[in-house]
């Protein structure tokens, strides 16, 4: 297989990774939101929020450029139970929770005001950013136990910091370099996040960021020499396992799944791994050259990213033309994109 290790590390620390700026502004809105909930709900008499935990992809390091800067920041606002008591002294239910949290957090600035949604409550901001607040209550099983319950369409148990350990814990035993930090398994999730980001027409058709990091956990092909080699392995091997099997159990909730039985979302990534797997074939021919190499990576991710490292091919030597996307995929000659699905407006559903 033609060696573009380097270039597929440059490309996930360039391209994919999330710059420490732009983890700063995440956290700078995140704290801004804690602040105007702890206001709003001081203000109205209501009781404070015994914490608030970080989770889901921003948790768990696992967040990627966008173009469109569609950043989703999850942040749990966690009460206790007892303090949770409507006006006629009886617990608040899971819908009064979240219009607190809503009304709270709301100070009246916002372009869009903030909206309660199934399992949270979503925050707008004009730059394409969201901050989802799913509100939770801790408070006691039968056996004595803290658990935690997510205001849904009713209260349900549910355990946020489960997936965030899962992760880590997978990302210790399965990665070759988890020593050092984030490893392996961590970084090409990140990479196939991208993928699935890759195509804006892909966007509400192909599967979520949570789906791809199960199926990652699951198929995961670790390579402690090559990185390119490490996520062409896995893409075979999830592309391989969706073939018989289109669904995905959730990693923490025993009985529970991320999918419906013959799923779209993971069948169409079935479909589009298995268009740039296709793509990829030329780098197992022992003839293939460094460029062809490239300009087939470049064709998968619908950039340019991977030709501009060869030093031979001429949009190398464009200085400051950072190709867009959309654009590059008309350069590279890309696959046509399918047409754009349906937007899922739940919200919040992948809440443990």
């Amino acid at each position: 297989m033609q060696n573009c290790h380097d270039d597929i590390v440059a490309f996930h620390d360039e391209r994919v990774n999330l710059s420490i700026d732009e983890r700063n502004e995440m956290r700078a809105r995140r704290n801004a939101n804690r602040n105007r909930v702890q206001s709003g709900l001081k203000n109205a008499g209501h009781p404070a929020p015994m914490l608030f935990k970080s989770q889901g992809s921003y948790a768990m390091w696992t967040m990627v450029q966008q173009a469109d800067k569609d950043f989703d920041i999850d942040d749990g606002v966690i009460f206790a139970k007892d303090t949770l008591i409507g006006p006629r002294g009886g617990a608040k239910t899971a819908a009064d929770a979240k219009a607190m949290v809503r009304d709270a957090v709301d100070n009246g600035q916002f372009a869009i005001p903030p909206e309660v949604r199934t399992n949270c409550v979503r925050v707008h901001y004009q730059k394409g950013y969201h901050v989802d607040l799913p509100v939770y209550r801790q408070t006691r099983n039968d056996y004595g136990d803290e658990i935690l319950e997510l205001a849904s369409t009713d209260w349900k148990a549910s355990d946020p910091e489960s997936v965030t350990q899962w992760l880590r814990d997978e990302d210790r035993v399965q990665s070759p370099d988890a020593a050092r930090g984030v490893g392996q398994l961590r970084r090409i999730i990140r990479i196939l996040k991208f993928f699935a980001r890759s195509q804006n027409s892909w966007r509400g058709q192909i599967a979520s960021g949570f789906m791809i990091t199960a199926l990652v956990a699951e198929k995961f092909q670790p390579d402690a020499d090559r990185e390119d080699r490490a996520l062409y392995s896995t893409m075979l091997a999830i592309r391989d396992r969706l073939e018989t099997d289109l669904e995905i159990e959730h990693p923490t909730v025993a009985g529970e799944f991320l999918t419906k039985v013959n799923n779209g979302r993971t069948k169409f990534l079935h479909e589009e791994l298995n268009s740039s797997l296709r793509l990829l074939d030329t780098l197992i021919d022992g003839a293939c050259t460094r460029e062809v190499a490239l300009d087939a990576w470049d064709k998968v991710f619908a950039t340019d990213f991977f030709r501009r490292r060869s030093p031979t091919n001429s949009l190398a030597k464009r200085s400051g033309d950072r190709t867009s996307p959309g654009k590059a995929a008309a350069v590279t000659g890309a696959r046509k994109p399918n047409p754009r699905g349906p937007v899922d407006k739940r919200g919040g559903g992948r809440y443990a």
